[in-house]
């Protein structure tokens, strides 16, 4: 087995890596360690924008990235600890959870820290979760990896996942939010997140024969910048990926009451756009509705287009920052 310890804080540069890892060595066996930026780390099968609070993500600059396995979204940040592993495919082992999470459970519990396994893929001090996990299985491998919230901002994570569930209306992958816990409140001794790092990784050490620390090579991060820049970095993949929906929302400005229904195929394409209201316009709203169709439902994207329309037109006294909005 050999330990790779990421040397990045960068989300995108974590998420490809795991890609990078599975078809550059497909045989070897991978103990992965990163720990990222602020980001949200959306599951591969959920409709993303009906995951974070888009004002909020922007606001605070939060990455969105999608990952390649299934489950929920999580928040990360540079409190959260994050291992992968990376191991030949035994199907009939697949749901267990429990392998990959022992040698985690076993450095806490040495620790004093009472962990354990709860369900099928969550870990628990007594009833809080601090670690969601996921697999998925490709190139004759599997990769199971998860988060160990150790010392993250709780306020942040709240936000930024604070979604209106009456927004969109898909069958979409959905997360469920359970109450969490910063592993830091429980030890009996302080310990950095460094330290518990290093305590995994000597876990891996004594219980794998021939572990070896892997540094990444000028090629190794060559080939993963070239995944960045292809898939993970982009909105096709992060946010266009998503399975299809219908969304709606409803704003009210000094002109009147607005109301928006999307249609959104999976590509992130809008395939029929409605719009409601009491407002006042001297144009056809048609006009505006056929204007959206075949757009991405890309805030950048559909703001351009409103900047190269007069909006008053369709909506009486309004600003594209006020109609934009309609769109989040």
């Amino acid at each position: 087995m050999i330990i790779i310890d990421s040397f990045s804080n960068n989300p995108y540069f974590n998420i490809a890596l795991e890609e990078y890892l599975l078809y550059q060595y497909p045989s070897q066996e991978i103990f992965l360690l990163y720990i990222n930026d602020p980001s949200i780390i959306i599951g591969k099968f959920q409709n993303t924008l009906a995951e974070i609070n888009q004002d909020y993500v922007e606001q605070k600059q939060i990455k969105v990235v999608r990952r390649m396995s299934g489950g929920g979204a999580v928040y990360h940040d540079l409190g959260n600890l994050n291992f992968s592993f990376h191991s030949e495919l035994n199907q009939s082992e697949f749901m267990d959870f429990s392998k990959f999470t022992k040698p985690v459970l076993n450095v806490l519990q040495r620790k004093g820290v009472p962990a354990a396994l709860q369900g099928r893929n969550d870990l628990y001090v007594g009833e809080k979760k601090f670690s969601g996990n996921a697999k998925l299985a490709r190139n004759g491998k599997v990769i199971q990896h998860g988060t160990i919230l150790f010392d993250s901002n709780m306020a942040v994570l709240t936000d930024a996942l604070k979604v209106n569930p009456l927004k969109y209306k898909d069958k979409a992958v959905k997360s469920n939010r359970s109450r969490v816990i910063n592993l830091k409140e429980c030890f009996d001794t302080p310990i950095t997140i460094k330290e518990l790092k290093q305590a995994l990784i000597q876990e891996m050490i004594t219980l794998f024969d021939n572990t070896t620390i892997y540094n990444l090579t000028p090629e190794d991060i060559q080939g993963v910048e070239k995944l960045i820049e292809e898939k993970y970095n982009t909105w096709d993949w992060n946010f266009g990926f998503s399975p299809k929906y219908n969304f709606t929302n409803a704003i009210k400005v000094p002109a009147g009451y607005i109301e928006l229904h999307l249609d959104v195929e999976r590509g992130g394409k809008i395939k029929a756009a409605k719009i409601f209201g009491d407002f006042f316009a001297s144009s056809p709203i048609e006009e505006l509705e056929q204007m959206l169709i075949d757009k991405n439902h890309d805030i950048e994207q559909i703001q351009a287009l409103l900047q190269t329309i007069d909006i008053t037109n369709y909506f009486g006294k309004v600003t594209v920052e006020q109609i934009i909005d309609l769109f989040k």
